[in-house]
């Protein structure tokens, strides 16, 4: 699926059958018409305890295919079923209002009461993104999200070491997240962020097209523990890393854009992007997600 493409299945399955001139998302409203296509949580699907349960012993392969048929089945809590304005602050080239739509956190497998932010590989994070009519942010993004979240968590690292990337580790920061997160009174759906790094986009990946970026758990200072990095292979992933789900669609004044194509105009680069323009960014994630 080259950039073509990937703008049309996007932009179609977000905005199909809305009227002319809609303005969802105009100063602060998303379309949740962009969330049709994550499926239905299936009556009987697992909790996160239960799939820890069934993951426990699983090598890193097996382990990554559970993740991904969890979700691309639709066990994601309802919690995650909602898009929350993020205001990109840098305007249009003529002073138009950009605005994304982000999940309020990252994503997880199970219920409301019992749900697991899990880590995943790049290749397994596009192709969920794909299929729900989604993409992964940039730095710019990841910084504004950070920057408007009324929820500010702080980063809880644990100790470094092969254990990063093992089942129990997802576990024991999702509890340590979930403790803070209830000590603060903090409620399931609010923007939140400062709990894990992000699996972003950039320009750097056509040179490292078998690498993962990561970016971002800031401080409460607003600084990122983690600055762009390249470091890792595609198949990595630890307990810290976290995939956030940003809407395929854009808001100019309230009419939808496809953010690919914003990405990719030198004139709208900068609204969304630190790196500027990211030429065929949407065949960038399409290689990502199918190698």
């Amino acid at each position: 699926m080259g950039k073509s493409a990937w703008i049309t299945l996007l932009f179609a399955a977000t905005v199909f059958g809305a009227p002319a001139g809609a303005t969802a998302a105009a100063l602060g409203t998303c379309d949740p018409q962009a969330l049709q296509q994550i499926p239905a949580r299936p009556a009987g699907a697992a909790t996160a305890s239960q799939f820890v349960q069934t993951i426990a012993v699983a090598d890193a392969d097996a382990r990554e295919s559970a993740i991904r048929t969890e979700l691309l089945d639709g066990n994601v809590p309802q919690f995650l079923r909602r898009l929350v304005p993020v205001d990109m602050a840098a305007n249009g080239p003529n002073g138009e209002h950009v605005v994304v739509c982000a999940l309020p956190d990252y994503l997880a497998v199970g219920s409301d009461p019992d749900f697991l932010r899990l880590p995943m590989r790049l290749a397994t994070a596009l192709s969920v993104a794909a299929q729900f009519g989604f993409v992964l942010p940039t730095r710019k993004i990841v910084d504004a999200i950070a920057a408007q979240a009324p929820v500010h968590l702080a980063p809880q690292p644990l100790p470094a070491g092969p254990q990063m990337r093992s089942t129990d580790y997802y576990r024991t920061h999702n509890d340590l997240i979930e403790a803070q997160r209830r000590s603060l009174g903090v409620e399931l759906g609010e923007l939140v962020d400062g709990d894990k790094k992000d699996l972003v986009m950039t320009n750097r990946l056509w040179t490292k097209l078998t690498n993962v970026a990561i970016y971002g758990w800031h401080r409460l200072d607003g600084t990122p523990i983690q600055p762009l990095s390249t470091l890792h292979g595609e198949r990595y992933a630890d307990y810290s890393h976290g995939v956030r789900l940003i809407g395929a669609v854009a808001y100019v004044d309230g009419r939808p854009r496809p953010l690919v194509d914003l990405l990719e105009d030198p004139a709208w680069a900068d609204t969304l992007s630190d790196e500027g323009p990211m030429p065929r960014v949407g065949e960038l994630m399409d290689v990502l997600r199918t190698q």
